[in-house]
């Protein structure tokens, strides 16, 4: 295997689905004059190639589209921009900007004057959630099913029960009925859905799909391939209710237990990251504690939506080129908490005096919700559920009145009793 040593490049953007795209596009718009984008697989979009129903782009391009025309419509406004795009290609090491990477038949070393983590996330596996029983055949994740039906043709079971109610397992549920499959239900270890509310109506309420929320699996049984699923319902402190099992003739099991930001080689580096986003922590500028080093996307916490994926990714490309400049003013420090029924809040530090966007989940559904961004600015929604990612908008003439710490909180009635 050769070893290549490429000229220098301004921006280098790790990732070539939405978000990596959208953060390539902008570098370039914005002026670096060498961007090179890498991806691993043989083709761009990341998941998007394979997500064939509708529901991108109401926000980026203010038209609803399917996964793949997501993914057109970017690689069309690429195409103008001269990126230089390397598929095949997996990083394989990262020190501070430097990068080595692999190719089919080189190892190629760019020195890049900033870098952009754009990897996105992968699912959460069956190892990861502990369920327990027999190891047959048949059990699958979300999205390896998504693909083999969308993309492979080929439908991965008859009778079908799904584990987590995560937006993509949702969209399963559906696609499998129309393929002729029976989901013969949705298990869902909280008292609440998981994802978005119109996949919930969309693609369970309206093919009457049954749902068990507050129940877990307890067996998988099958010696070749699965044969039987066992569920149970657990109390407030998740532990199994005696009485409450159900036996399930089924040859599959799908999981749609969550997605983890894929952050190994942001490690390699010594980016910081959040336990809980899984993600880098990021300032403002989304730039990580690694000068140079900025992250967007799923990389850094997992969007509800593609959209605010490639806008996020977006803005680390524009602070990026700034930071090559030496234009990025950093002349203060407030920490960003979150606080009551918040999860998270991103970004976790401000160092600039530019407008922000505040991304956020709660920890509990509210209704009649007040969100608070410190003494600054609060915003009132009918509903709020972790599902539901919330951005806020602030401009930078508000910031001023804040000198050292911001607590994000959100206060309303109980949705759901605990």
């Amino acid at each position: 295997m050769s070893r290549i040593l490429n000229k220098p490049v301004d921006v280098a953007v790790i990732g070539g689905g939405p978000g990596g795209i959208g953060a390539a596009i902008r570098a370039k718009e914005d002026g670096a004059k060498n961007v090179v984008l890498l991806e691993r697989s043989e083709e761009l979009g990341g998941m998007l190639p394979q997500c064939i129903h509708n529901g991108f782009g109401l926000h980026y391009f203010k038209e609803e589209l399917s996964g793949p025309a997501y993914i057109h419509n970017l690689l069309k406004k690429m195409e103008r921009t001269g990126v230089d795009v390397m598929t095949h290609t997996m990083a394989v090491n990262l020190d501070g900007t430097r990068i080595t990477a692999l190719t089919e038949n080189s190892v190629v070393d760019i020195d890049a004057k900033s870098v952009i983590l754009a990897m996105g996330c992968r699912e959460r596996a069956r190892g990861a959630v502990r369920i327990p029983g027999h190891r047959p055949a048949g059990v699958y994740t979300a999205g390896t099913a998504q693909r083999l039906i969308n993309v492979e043709g080929y439908l991965p079971g008859r009778r079908v029960v799904i584990v987590g109610s995560g937006d993509i397992g949702m969209i399963m549920a559906r696609r499998l009925t129309l393929e002729g499959a029976e989901v013969l239900c949705l298990v869902e270890l909280l008292p609440f859905i998981g994802g978005l509310i119109r996949n919930e109506v969309q693609c369970l309420r309206d093919f009457n799909i049954p749902v068990f929320t507050s129940h877990v699996v307890t067996n998988v049984i099958g010696k070749d391939r699965v044969e039987k699923i066992i569920i149970a319902e657990v109390d407030k402190q998740r532990q199994l209710i005696p009485g409450s099992e159900k036996e399930y003739d089924a040859d599959t099991l799908l999981l749609s237990v969550g997605l983890i930001p894929e952050n190994e080689l942001s490690l390699l580096t010594g980016v910081e990251l959040n336990p809980l986003t899984g993600g880098p922590f990021v300032d403002d500028l989304w730039q990580t504690n690694v000068p140079g080093l900025f992250a967007g996307g799923n990389v850094v916490h997992v969007h509800d939506l593609a959209d605010y994926v490639t806008e996020s990714s977006e803005m680390a490309a524009a602070n990026a080129v700034k930071f090559i400049s030496g234009s990025l003013r950093t002349d203060r420090k407030l920490t960003v908490k979150a606080g009551k029924n918040i999860r998270y809040v991103v970004p976790n530090t401000i160092i600039s005096d530019q407008p922000i966007s505040f991304y956020m989940r709660v920890s509990w559904p509210l209704e009649n919700a007040t969100v608070r961004i410190g003494n600054i600015f609060e915003k009132k929604y009918t509903f709020v559920r972790p599902s539901e990612q919330i951005r806020i908008d602030i401009p930078a003439n508000k910031l001023k009145e804040v000198s050292d710490e911001i607590v994000v909180s959100c206060d309303g009635e109980e949705a759901i009793a605990r």
